[in-house]
């Protein structure tokens, strides 16, 4: 540590003496030429006029007044032209140019040495020119420190030099060169270097950046105890199940007919949809705006199949099940007709902001590390349900078991988005190239609370958001629903603002809170104002919507496999496998969420950052002009609010 510690004060102390070096070198340089200037440019002067002075005759005497009337004849008047004077004028002319060119060849290489970095042989000591706060200075002096003068007072030297100041007319006689000033008594003026001072946003940026605090431990601390309490049910119930199995009578039999007969199917959901999970990743990455359309319409067909097929089996329990099927394949028909002329801009949107992706190619690591993890945790927590058909409550047991799996899936999914959320952004942001392995294990810890709270709070909000539209469609003349309506869409406001699915990219980059990144990323909508590009944004419904089609997929397989080998279980296996596949596809569609979410974010926070290209300056130019019909988002009147 000591020695350490001395290689970088001597390593400081060789810094500042090199620059007080430079800073002597310049100064020295430019006070001798132009002290030497001054004394030549004097001298010459001098010697001219003296020598002109020298080589004028004296004007001639008058004669002295005398009484006599008759004087001598006067002289004849001077020339007006004297004759030359051989020898004198010549030789200060001559002295005069060589004494130019003498001084025109000093100056030249002055500035030569002083391009090079090297001057010539100066007459003052460089270390009596060193600055006061110089480690050798302090050292020669046996002096203290000195604090530095402050940096608003200081400026610069340059190496350009400007033409000295006037100098005063030369006196008539030579006078002798200037005495020798002592250098202490000379105030240098010390060259600091050009430093940039960050701008407080920048201090911010990169401070925030890298924060290092936990978010939302509340909800970290009730998750992991509720996961604590899940795995703890989960093992136990599994262990029931084991004993049911040693045991002799009906429970073992049941049992056995159970996992036989249940089992398989929902094993094999679990590994069709991760399949169709990666295809339509895949797909969504290559082929966008082909994959809209198709996931619209696809979802719709496939819904509605999987009811038709329930029904067909003439179960009262799958009846039920698929009349549920119809109902929302009804609904989904209609959200697609509803939006069909936003699919050219929900096209350009994944276009563009899926070009980083290329850009890292283990992006997709965390997708694979939650499935994977996923895959295992469904296959103990099936084992779990057939233990609780044993148990006490098994209904009431079960019901907990697929809500505890429901927010755990969920909570994977948002680990995921944050961690490709926190690579997209800082390569928007900064233009850096950040570690994924990295970024997962911030996600996985600092970050964890916030993806917890928001697993929650997300899908009650869309929730909540559909309603909302759906009452402000059906609300018309009557005065009860109208007043539903606005009631809805008063809490969905205030809700939107204090959580809303857009908020995991500021948790990403910035480390905020839940509920303060949802507030910050709202005000940043409304600042650009993007509230309603937002509101129309079908992205999020273009993921739910491929879970959906994936999940429809599974109960069309395992119900037909079902049906054939034990119709009792085709509704229960129906239900588990459209769980399973649609939060095994929603936790591969985190991937293209994350890179629109980012985009949108992103450009609210920089519109002018060059990896942004116009397409949502043309939407919303041809929103505000009216000439692009968009369905908003209802939203509260201003008479109304409170």
């Amino acid at each position: 540590m000591h020695f350490n510690h001395s290689l970088n004060t001597m390593h400081f102390l060789l810094e500042k003496i090199y620059q007080e070096y430079q800073t002597i070198i310049i100064t020295s340089t430019t006070y001798i030429y132009t002290n030497k200037h001054t004394y030549i440019h004097t001298n010459i002067q001098t010697n001219i006029q003296t020598n002109s002075q020298s080589s004028t005759p004296p004007p001639p005497q008058p004669p002295p007044p005398t009484g006599k009337s008759h004087s001598p004849a006067a002289p004849p008047p001077p020339s007006p032209h004297p004759p030359p004077q051989m020898g004198v004028a010549e030789p200060v002319q001559e002295r005069e140019k060589k004494d130019a060119a003498a001084d025109d060849d000093e100056k030249d290489a002055t500035h030569k040495d002083l391009e090079k970095g090297v001057t010539g042989s100066d007459h003052i000591s460089k270390m009596q020119r060193l600055s006061a706060t110089n480690p050798l200075r302090l050292v020669m002096d046996s002096a203290t420190r000195v604090p530095p003068t402050p940096t608003h007072n200081r400026h610069p030297t340059t190496a350009t030099h400007h033409p000295p100041p006037p100098q005063p007319p030369p006196p008539t006689h030579p006078s002798p060169p200037p005495p020798t000033v002592n250098p202490r008594s000379i105030p240098i003026p010390v060259p600091s270097p050009i430093q940039t001072t960050p701008t407080p946003t920048q201090q911010s940026l990169a401070t925030s950046l890298n924060s290092r605090k936990y978010t939302n431990k509340i909800s970290l601390f009730l998750f992991a105890l509720h996961f604590l309490v899940a795995v703890c049910l989960v093992f136990f119930l599994v262990f029931k199940g084991i004993q049911g199995l040693l045991q002799q009578g009906s429970a073992k039999r049941e049992e056995e007919r159970v996992i036989h007969y249940f089992l398989p199917q929902v094993e094999a959901a679990a590994l069709l949809s991760i399949t169709l999970a990666f295809a339509w990743q895949k797909a969504v990455r290559v082929w966008p705006h082909f994959m809209v359309h198709f996931i619209l319409w696809s979802s719709f067909l496939m819904t509605l199949s999987a009811g038709i097929l329930l029904i067909c089996f003439q179960r009262p329990s799958s009846d039920g099940v698929g009349v549920v099927f119809i109902f929302f394949a009804i609904g989904n028909g209609l959200y697609s007709c509803w939006v069909t002329q936003r699919t050219n801009f929900c096209s350009k949107i994944f276009l563009k902001s899926l070009e980083p992706v290329s850009k890292f190619p283990d992006i997709n690591r965390p997708t694979y590390w939650m499935l994977g993890i996923g895959f295992v945790w469904m296959t103990i927590w099936i084992l779990a349900v057939i233990g609780a058909l044993n148990f006490y409550f098994p209904p009431l047991v079960i019901i907990l078991l697929v809500l505890s799996l429901l927010w755990t899936a969920e909570v994977m999914r948002n680990v995921a988005n944050l961690t490709i959320s926190r690579v997209i952004a800082l390569f928007y942001l900064r233009g850096m190239q950040s570690n994924t392995q990295f970024c997962f294990q911030r996600a996985m810890s600092k970050n964890l609370g916030s993806a917890c709270l928001g697993s929650l709070f997300v899908p009650t909000i869309e929730a909540l958001r559909i309603v909302a539209r759906g009452l402000n469609l059906l609300e018309g003349e009557d005065e009860f629903m109208f007043s539903c309506a606005h009631c809805c869409l008063r809490v969905m406001e205030t809700i939107f603002r204090y959580g809303n699915g857009w908020a995991y990219v500021q948790i990403a980059a910035y480390g905020k809170g839940f509920v303060k990144a949802s507030q910050d990323t709202w005000d940043l909508f409304e600042k650009r104002e993007m509230e309603v590009i937002v509101d129309s944004d079908i992205t999020t419904a273009i993921c739910f919507l491929t879970g959906v089609c994936s999940g429809s997929i599974c109960v069309i397989v395992v119900a037909s496999w079902t049906a054939t080998v034990q119709v009792n279980f085709t509704a229960t296996i129906s239900l588990l496998a459209f769980i399973i596949g649609y939060l095994m596809t929603r936790i591969a569609m985190a991937l293209p969420h994350a890179c629109v979410s980012c985009y949108y974010v992103c450009y609210a926070e920089n519109p002018d950052n060059r990896l942004f290209d116009d397409t949502i300056p043309k939407r919303l130019d041809l929103i505000k002009s009216n000439r692009d019909v968009v369905v908003l988002t209802p939203r509260v009147p201003p008479r109304f609010r409170r």
